[in-house]
C-alpha cells in the first residue's frame, strides 16, 4: 500500500522505516529536512510540505499522523482536512485524548473524511520488534487499511486489532497506559524493598535475571529492569524523577467519571507526583504535626534528626 507518514520523530521515522522494509510506499514529511533523507535512502519519498505530501498519493488517500499530541495535533489535522477528498483517510497515531478524538472524527465525517485513532505501544523498541496497535475507527476503512497495520504490528496475526468505533483506539491506550503505571510502579516498589535489606547482600540484577524465568512476574518490563540493572547495578547515575505524559491522569479521570476504583493506577499516578518534589510541603507538614502534638523529634534542614527512628513513641 501507500502511506503519507507526517511527523518523523522518535516513533513516527522508526514506524516509516519498518513500513518501507515491509515493501509500502511511504511518502513523508517532517519540519525538520534532516528526517526526511534519513528515510530517502531506505526509498521513502520525501515530500515539502503537507499539500505536497497529499497531491503525491493516489485516492483513497491515507495520512498517518505521528505529531505531539494537543494543539500540534489540532493544527496538522485543520491544515490537512481542505486538501483531501471524500474517502479520504486521516490516522492519528499519537497520544490523543479519546475525546478529542471522538471530537476530530465527527468534524471529519460532515466532510466525508475518515478518521482512525490508532493507540500505539512500542516506543523505541518497535522498530524492530513490531508496535501494539489498538485501532478505533470505522470498520470498513479500517479493514482496507489493514496491510499497513499487520506490517506495523510484531507480526501479521498479533499485536493489532479493530477495538471499537471512532475514539475506542485511543481510549484503550490510555487504559493501557494506566495499567503500565501500575506494573513499573510494582517492580520499582518491589526492588526498593530488596535494595534495603542490606544484611543479605542480594544481587539486584541477578534477581532480576532469575525472575525472568518460569516465574508469574516475568515480563517485558522486567526484561527492561535487568537490562537497566546490568548497566548500572545501583542506578546511581539516575535521579529518583518520574515524569508523566498525560494518558496516567486521563485514566484515573475516567475512573472518577465512571465510579470505578482503580487504587493502583491512581497510587502509582500519585507515586510519580511525589517523585518530582524536593522537601515537599506535606512531609515537612506531617513531621511539624507530629512534633507539636507529642513532642517527637524532627529533622531541621541540613540536619540529623535529634532522636533515633523507632526510640519515640506515639503516632
Amino acid at each position: 500500500m501507500e502511506l503519507g507518514m507526517i511527523g518523523l520523530g522518535r516513533m513516527g521515522g522508526n514506524m516509516a522505516q519498518r513500513l518501507l522494509v515491509g515493501g509500502h510506499r511511504v511518502v513523508t514529511y517532517d519540519r525538520d529536512p534532516m528526517a526526511i533523507a534519513g528515510l530517502q535512502v531506505l526509498g521513502g519519498e520525501g515530500a515539502s510540505s503537507l499539500a505536497n505530501v497529499v497531491s503525491r498519493l493516489s485516492t483513497p488517500r491515507a495520512l498517518w499522523i505521528m505529531v505531539p499530541a494537543g494543539q500540534p495535533t489540532e493544527d496538522t489535522i485543520d491544515e490537512l482536512a481542505p486538501l483531501l477528498s471524500p474517502g479520504d483517510a486521516i490516522l492519528d497515531g499519537g497520544n490523543a485524548n479519546y475525546k478529542d478524538s471522538m471530537r476530530r472524527a465527527a468534524k471529519l465525517d460532515e466532510h466525508g473524511i475518515k478518521f482512525i485513532d490508532v493507540g500505539t505501544s512500542g516506543g523505541i523498541w518497535g522498530l524492530a520488534e513490531g508496535y501494539c496497535l489498538m485501532v478505533g475507527g470505522e470498520e470498513a476503512t479500517v479493514t482496507r487499511l489493514e496491510p499497513i497495520f499487520r506490517t506495523l504490528a510484531p507480526s501479521p496475526t498479533q499485536g493489532y486489532s479493530r477495538v471499537g468505533p471512532s475514539g475506542a483506539g485511543h481510549f484503550t491506550k490510555m487504559v493501557h497506559n494506566g495499567v503500565e503505571y501500575g506494573l513499573m510502579q510494582a517492580y520499582a516498589e518491589g526492588f526498593e524493598l530488596l535494595e534495603a535489606k542490606e544484611e543479605f547482600g542480594l544481587d539486584l540484577q541477578s534477581i532480576a535475571e532469575t525472575w525472568r524465568y518460569g516465574s508469574v512476574v516475568r515480563s517485558w518490563l522486567l526484561d527492561l529492569a535487568a537490562a537497566a540493572l546490568a548497566e548500572d547495578p545501583g542506578l546511581a547515575t539516575l535521579d529518583s524523577y518520574v515524569d508523566d505524559s498525560g494518558e496516567g491522569r486521563w485514566t484515573v479521570d475516567e475512573s472518577v467519571e465512571l465510579a470505578v476504583p482503580i487504587p493502583v493506577i491512581t497510587m502509582a499516578l500519585q507515586a510519580r507526583f511525589r517523585s518530582r518534589q524536593e522537601r515537599p510541603f506535606g512531609g515537612r507538614m506531617l513531621a511539624a504535626l507530629r512534633n507539636q502534638f507529642g513532642g517527637h523529634a524532627v529533622r531541621k534542614s541540613g540536619q540529623s534528626p535529634s532522636t533515633p527512628p523507632g526510640q519515640s513513641s506515639g503516632q
